[in-house]
């Protein structure tokens, strides 16, 4: 497989986004396009974390009833769940039922809430400046980077699990921080200011 894929509608695409519509759909409009909002940026470590040891595109088609099962990641619900939510999530067959990520989810919403800045500036400020120019082929985008460590580090020592510097990258990735989409792709990924 190439890095780039020109798809039957003409537009090439990272190699990725074209090997399922579910994955096209996803390239084009969201992966590598800025959000803010602190429940938003909750989901996408949320469903980030999840997909560790999986494919994305599992957590991907899950992430209806993910949003279902997780009250849309409102973090303040969220942070409000007990043992009953945990049991309730744990028999929901709609999502990734892993005990030790849906205590972290928990624990990550509950951190959350305790930012004085939110989870949206303190993530957003780990943003690296732009490169000066997309990638040419996959070979050039790291797995982690010193930002994505930083994060990593810093969400740890608020309380955050599941979060490690190739968790934070993909993080970055998936939400604008970084544009990883490749040099000759068609989707214009360019990062909004902070």
């Amino acid at each position: 497989m190439t890095d780039l894929v020109t798809g039957a509608d003409g537009l090439a695409r990272c190699a990725w986004g074209a090997s399922t519509p579910d994955y096209a759909a996803y390239h084009d409009e969201e992966w590598g396009r800025p959000l803010r909002g602190d429940d938003a940026l909750y989901e996408r470590l949320t469903l980030e974390a999840f997909q560790s040891g999986l494919s994305w595109l599992t957590i991907l088609r899950k992430r209806p009833a993910f949003r279902l099962a997780f009250d849309g990641f409102r973090i303040e619900a969220v942070a409000g769940y007990g043992e009953a939510e945990v049991a309730r999530l744990m028999a929901d067959v709609g999502i990734v039922r892993n005990r030790a990520k849906v205590e972290a989810a928990i624990a990550n919403a509950r951190a959350a809430r305790e930012l004085p800045e939110g989870l949206s500036a303190l993530l957003w400020s780990f943003a690296p400046p732009p490169r000066p120019a997309r990638p040419g082929s996959f070979a050039e985008v790291p797995a982690i980077t010193g930002e994505s460590t930083a994060m990593a580090k810093a969400l740890k020592k608020r309380g955050f699990r599941f979060v490690g510097p190739t968790t934070a990258y993909a993080l970055m990735q998936a939400t604008g921080m970084v544009d990883d989409h490749l040099a000759d792709c068609h989707v214009n990924g360019d990062r909004a200011e902070r």
